[in-house]
């Protein structure tokens, strides 16, 4: 007698139904994609005990005829495909043949439909898949699904189900995505017999704030790039609404939720150093592109995805996402709060308006006479040259004055009546600039005050710049006119020639002598001079750091970060006006002017509401 035998109907569906049916999450997600491909332009959920006792869908979509509601229920019986083709370019969210079918072989089915040409519906009892109860009337147009008693006749199954909070915050996410990825059909939720979620139809923005709140959209960035063969759309997040948990991350493939490693890294990818470690950054993205180039045919549940051409979609989101994020003033704005330890503290305002390619608030530059100013060697060099080679090294505390530190400057100002108020050309092309404690450039802009980091400001200047230097292979070097000779351990010296490309392309000239012994020849003209031997072994342990600790495996990433790191000017570097001035230019000239490569803020503001309110005058 053979011991293997083939398994009952009943039995083979309840195992395939697991597939399928995990949870009442995904109950919600089956029946809710069918009811968007039957048309509807309402859709109604129903739920109680968090579907353990019901889950309901009612809609108004095309209905079904008496002979389409018996076959519906049966395995792999569709409407959606029909051959070999029809599967190689989906259109549908559902297409299996699997969700009712396996719905009912671990529940107790209602399903009343009637179409808009009939005038007699059909309702169709199931019970465990088995027994069939068939009645006709009236109904209303449109198909309505009741799951009642889930997993009924699988107790273990459903004695693995969580808490009715759990299991119902389950049900409420996947209502909210397949919300958003429909905004024009209007979605109700009714839990335990009390509307929870209305959401009228309208246009993608009024679906967001249905969901998140209308004070999102102030912080969302506007992201769309429409091509023949590659589509995409949606909002992204300003840094404001980066979270420490993953979550709030919405990707559409076709209208349909899917989730994709590849496409989140890309975004990832796009953010750069907005990001910090541990952050994640909010996004609803749409991307259109044609079925015959995707397969979601990889799981039942129908979330995973491949692509044909990973590297080019990789690719297209990256460019369109950095360049939506380029086209924005992202720079935080701080104001003072007092929390109920009714101690006083900075924080960042977390929603900030601002609109596509508005940096009119930025420090502005002056106008120049040049009559009255001329620019000696000195000057020209420092214009066009590295900011740092004329940078004076001093400490934060010295040659600091206070404002009444000099009593006889008041004096002098009273005794010569020099007068307060500028005339009104003066007022207009005044824009202070001044160092605080060599450590902070401060700024009038045209909303208050800004506030640079110099050392982060300069890195992200020097990180961008050596990116480009690995690209275009022309390093500018500066030659010493005595070349330094240092010993290093073997370390290091293996370290220094598996680096030495990309030194050679930052600008160092290095030749190794002997066994320990390497022979600096020139170095990156943003080195300054005196430094050459401490600057470059310090980019080596800062290269070991982000290899070891921050998990930096890209090479070039790493190389440009330690280099801007360890050549940037350093706290307590003083700078003239002309210095800063240059800096901010070639600051706000970057890609991404906001943070440093290591995810630091280089900029903030304080506006002048802020400034009113100290001072009482609001």
């Amino acid at each position: 007698m053979p011991k293997i035998k083939i398994l009952p109907e009943n039995l083979s569906n309840k195992i395939a139904a697991g597939e399928v049916v995990q949870r009442p999450e995904s109950v919600v997600k089956e029946l809710l994609e069918n009811s968007i491909d039957a048309n509807s332009t309402e859709i109604k959920l129903l739920i109680k005990r968090a579907g353990k006792v019901l889950i309901q869908v009612v809609d108004n979509g095309d209905g079904m005829a008496e002979e389409d509601a018996i076959l519906c229920i049966l395995k792999h019986a569709t409407s959606k495909i029909i051959t070999d083709s029809d599967l190689e370019a989906i259109k549908t969210l559902g297409f299996r043949g699997e969700a009712l079918s396996s719905i009912t072989a671990v529940s107790q089915v209602e399903l009343r439909t009637q179409t808009d040409e009939s005038e007699i519906g059909v309702q169709l009892r199931i019970d465990d898949g088995q027994h069939i109860e068939k009645e006709f009337g009236s109904f209303a147009k449109g198909t309505s699904v009741s799951v009642k008693n889930l997993f009924f006749n699988t107790p273990a199954r459903r004695n693995f189900l969580r808490t009715d909070t759990t299991e119902t915050k389950h049900i409420i996410e996947t209502f909210n995505r397949i919300a958003l990825s429909h905004p024009k059909i209007s979605f109700k939720l009714f839990i335990d017999d009390e509307i929870t979620l209305d959401f009228p139809s309208g246009e993608l923005t009024d679906r967001i704030g249905n969901v998140f709140g209308e004070g999102i959209l102030s912080a969302l960035i506007n992201v769309e790039e429409r091509t023949e063969f590659l589509s995409l759309y949606g909002f992204i997040g300003k840094p404001s609404l980066l979270k420490k948990s993953k979550g709030d991350q919405y990707l559409f493939l076709n209208n349909r939720y899917v989730v994709s490693r590849q496409i989140n890294h890309a975004v990832f990818t796009a953010y750069e150093n907005v990001l910090e470690k541990g952050d994640y950054p909010f996004f609803i993205l749409f991307l259109e592109i044609d079925p015959h180039r995707i397969d979601i045919n990889v799981h039942p549940s129908k979330l995973e995805v491949r692509f044909d051409d990973e590297k080019d979609i990789y690719s297209f989101v990256v460019s369109v996402l950095r360049k939506s994020l380029s086209s924005y003033d992202l720079v935080p704005n701080l104001t003072f709060t007092q929390g109920a330890s009714e101690k006083e503290r900075m924080t960042i305002t977390p929603f900030q308006k601002s609109e596509r390619s508005d940096f009119s608030d930025r420090p502005s530059k002056p106008n120049y006479n040049s009559k009255s100013q001329s620019f000696n060697d000195k000057d020209i060099d420092m214009l066009f040259g590295s900011l740092s080679l004329n940078v004076n090294r001093e400490s934060p505390e010295s040659n600091i004055k206070t404002p009444f530190e000099n009593e006889n400057v008041v004096d002098e100002t009273i005794q010569k009546s020099v007068p307060i108020r500028a005339s009104s050309e003066e007022k207009e092309n005044s824009s202070f600039i001044i160092q605080l404690h060599h450590k902070y450039i401060l700024s009038q802009i045209k909303s208050g005050l800004m506030i640079i980091d110099q050392h982060a400001a300069h890195e992200r200047i020097l990180y961008e710049k050596a990116l480009k230097l690995f690209d275009i292979n022309l390093p500018f070097a500066q030659p010493l006119l005595f070349p330094k000779t240092i010993e290093v351990d073997a370390s290091k010296l293996l370290m220094l020639k598996e680096l030495h490309p990309y030194l050679l392309k930052l600008g160092f000239e290095i030749k190794f002598f002997g066994q320990n012994t390497i022979i600096i020849e020139a170095v990156p003209q943003d080195i300054h001079p005196g430094n050459e031997e401490e600057i470059l072994l310090e980019i080596l342990d800062e290269y070991l750091i982000n290899r070891r600790e921050k998990k930096i495996l890209e090479v070039k990433d790493n190389m440009a970060k330690s280099f801007s790191c360890k050549s940037a000017i350093k706290t307590g570097d003083k700078l003239s006006e002309l210095e800063m001035r240059v800096l901010i230019d070639q600051l706000f000239a970057t890609s991404m002017p906001y943070v440093c490569p290591h995810g630091r803020p280089i900029v903030v503001k304080i506006s002048l509401d802020e400034f009113d309110r100290r001072f009482g005058r609001t």
